[in-house]
């Protein structure tokens, strides 16, 4: 039995529950004639993983998070399907030099069930806490829809050769039809698990692959180092690099076509201390471009933006982090004004999306075809809509000035951390003030949320300190049902299932504001105001900011407020 209040003073201290709480959880698991601990998983909504690893602590034994371990293939080809299920344990990893099987098991002290897999694989076994329900979602995808199976028997048939590999066995192995089937599982799994990017990394003793999925990266698969050679050599050939040259980066590409999918992958190859990690991101070129309303843009915002993007001229800007969801926008844009009677040119960095009808460029800087050349050359080239991919100088930034000055309609983006930013970066990148102000439509802050997964969706009701933080975020915005004092504010949260791969999220959607250039805004421009100043005049005539508009679709069930937090809090 698990002493309650020592449970509870060790996620006070990690700041899981508070420490005026500890009697209250105290008191209603007695009430409840529960465990703390089960009281807690299915009692609260209290971080699951702080919880086990309370208990992990308490009971001195190692933890676990079943759901996004990484898995080896090797272990799990040593307890079959039946075992694993009836048991309830997922063997997770091999200590090879201490012949250590590590098991992820809900009752790590149950001795017999660690004796009878210890008889079974002649293995020592170190049982690791884990979560009942996790496991149970963690056993059902190894041994049937995940990485596993395909990838041990391929490496049944290729790990006995590359133990030893030289140089000279090198080129026979690539080529062999197991490294290929390894190479094809993994970008298959990426595929039906939506992942955006492949991260293949060499490590000292292993080599591990990473997915990111709806932003986020996961360790889903370690493989033997000895096959790390071959695996990056077979990717190489496939994208057109040169197999040879290990000392400098490489970039290449290729397709891959999965059913009625069809993507297209850049390649990127980077030596590392340990050997070379390749990153693949994966384009889709089937399912077109999304709408601006798919994106997450809705209501008073995406008619700001519209107003704007059908003015004949001037700029208008998309700002944000690297990989926050830019030139997806723009695209976005692009396609709404693409039509036969328009010249729309782009000069992107690389052009990650072909659209028929468009002319795009990608910059060349070894060739001198820079950001700045290039707009300097689309000026000759009578266009009506111009793209430059990012305006990261000041020529480029004179540049854009001067073509909107012209008579053009120049989208771009900046890296900044929200709309009003942007102002003083132009300014900084010596554009001239009053030129901003008679140029500048709009400028778009964005970031990207994941999208609870609609499948295991659940609501709750907000805790009262929860509940007062979005009314005061949301002010005057708040939905005219939730604007009576005590009105509860419900909220939405996944536990994870099969269809989102147990990690409660599906998908993605962005979160905006839309900086719209009234008369009173391009005022504080021509005085060079601080961004400060310009958010709190937007804000007057109307601006959603950037955590308002995640808070509305927290509450309409969209996305978790800790997903908002965790892009948008600057």
């Amino acid at each position: 039995m698990i002493p309650a209040r020592k449970y509870l003073q060790l996620l006070a201290a990690d700041k899981t529950i508070a420490e005026e709480d500890i009697s209250q959880y105290e008191l209603a698991s007695i009430k409840q004639n529960l465990p703390i601990d089960e009281y807690l998983m299915s009692q609260t909504h209290l971080d699951k993983s702080a919880i086990l690893k309370a208990k992990a602590s308490l009971l001195s034994v190692p933890w676990v998070d079943a759901s996004t371990v990484p898995i080896v293939p090797q272990a799990v080809n040593l307890v079959n399907d039946t075992t694993a299920k009836q048991y309830k344990v997922m063997p997770f990893d091999i200590n090879e030099k201490d012949n250590i099987l590590k098991l992820a098991m809900a009752d790590p002290f149950d001795i017999e069930v660690v004796d009878f897999i210890t008889k079974k694989t002649g293995r020592k076994v170190e049982a690791y806490l884990a979560d009942a329900n996790d496991l149970e979602k963690a056993i059902e995808i190894a041994y049937s829809q995940g990485l596993s199976p395909d990838i041990t028997e391929a490496l049944k048939e290729v790990e006995p050769e590359v133990k030893t590999i030289s140089s000279d066995d090198l080129g026979k192995i690539i080529k062999e039809a197991p490294v290929a089937k390894i190479v094809t599982t993994i970008l298959e799994y990426a595929i039906k698990g939506r992942a955006s990017d492949v991260h293949i990394e060499p490590q000292e003793y292993k080599t591990r692959v990473r997915y990111r999925i709806d932003g986020i990266l996961q360790e889903k698969l370690v493989l033997p180092k000895g096959i790390h050679e071959a695996l990056v050599s077979r990717i190489k050939i496939v994208s057109g690099l040169k197999i040879d040259e290990k000392r400098i980066p490489q970039d290449g590409r290729f397709n891959f076509k999965i059913g009625e999918e069809e993507v297209d992958l850049r390649v990127s190859t980077l030596p590392t201390v340990h050997g070379e990690k390749v990153v693949m991101r994966l384009l889709k070129k089937t399912g077109g471009i999304p709408t601006l309303a798919d994106l997450g843009l809705l209501g008073p915002q995406l008619a700001s933006l519209e107003e704007s993007i059908l003015k004949p001229y001037g700029i208008i800007l998309v700002t944000g982090p690297t990989g926050s969801g830019k030139s997806t926008t723009l695209y976005s844009v692009l396609s709404r004004l693409n039509k036969p009677g328009v010249n729309i040119v782009t000069l992107e960095d690389p052009v990650e999306y072909q659209i028929p009808g468009i002319n795009q460029v990608q910059v060349n800087p070894a060739a001198g075809l820079t950001f700045a050349t290039g707009l300097r050359a689309f000026l000759r080239q009578d266009p009506n809509i111009i793209l430059v991919g990012e305006i990261r100088d000041g020529e480029t930034t004179q540049l854009a000035l001067q073509a909107a000055l012209t008579g053009h309609l120049v989208f771009s983006t900046l890296h900044t951390n929200d709309a009003a930013t942007a102002i003083p970066r132009l300014l900084d990148l010596k554009g001239e003030s009053f030129l901003i102000a008679s140029v500048l439509n709009a400028v778009v802050g964005q970031r990207i949320c994941r999208k609870v997964c609609p499948s295991c969706k659940n609501q709750f009701q907000a805790p009262p300190e929860v509940a007062q933080n979005i009314r005061d975020v949301l002010g005057d915005l708040l939905p005219i049902q939730l604007k009576t004092p005590n009105a509860p504010i419900t909220l939405y949260k996944s536990e994870g299932c099969a269809e989102c791969n147990n990690t409660g999220y599906l998908g993605r959607i962005g979160i905006y504001e839309v900086l719209k250039i009234t008369n009173s805004i391009n005022k504080l421009i021509i005085q060079s105001s601080t961004a400060r100043d310009i958010v709190a005049t937007a804000t007057k005539e109307g601006m959603i900011g950037m955590k308002q508009d995640g808070y509305l679709k927290a509450i309409d069930g969209v996305t978790t407020i800790e997903e908002v937090l965790r892009v948008a809090e600057v």
